[in-house]
């Protein structure tokens, strides 16, 4: 039995980071007849601690980012993946591998493609790894990718 991969959720952060995984997703959405659907979670913006109200959120800063964010996808979209594939985007605001955990289980998603950034050392142990805790969470398999991926070159899939 061929386990199906009908959608392949996509996590971007607008990094060179998020390349390889465009690349791999649309290399798996060819071979599976996939819709790709592109992701990206904006973090609230706080203001610092006020004691009489803890933190508050900036919500016409966020529209702007989630306009910017919106409008960057669909850049990626047109000329990343182009018309080849079903494709959609999806803006998200919170923490990320929430969001994208939430997205994965709302949306019925069969596979995760996320780029790994490869943070090391103490800023690991700090902060972790976006990627890292979405392989924890998520309801589906999720494929990581790094860049550079050793012993491979990496390339545009056409």
């Amino acid at each position: 039995m061929v386990y199906p991969i009908n959608k392949i959720l996509v996590p971007i952060d607008f990094s060179e980071y998020s390349k390889p995984a465009i690349s791999f997703s649309k290399d798996l959405a060819k071979i599976f007849n996939s819709e790709l659907i592109l992701v990206h979670v904006v973090e609230p913006i706080l203001y610092p601690p006020d004691f009489s109200m803890g933190q508050v959120a900036l919500p016409p800063l966020t529209i702007d980012v989630d306009s910017a964010a919106k409008e960057e996808l669909e850049r990626l979209i047109k000329n990343e993946i182009g018309d080849e594939f079903k494709t959609s985007s999806l803006i998200r605001t919170g923490k990320p591998f929430v969001e994208i955990v939430d997205a994965a289980i709302e949306l019925d998603i069969d596979l995760i493609v996320i780029s790994s950034h490869g943070r090391t050392g103490v800023e690991h142990i700090l902060f972790g790894s976006t990627a890292d805790k979405v392989v924890q969470k998520a309801p589906c398999p999720v494929l990581t990718v790094r860049d550079p991926l050793k012993g491979f070159k990496y390339r545009e899939s056409k």
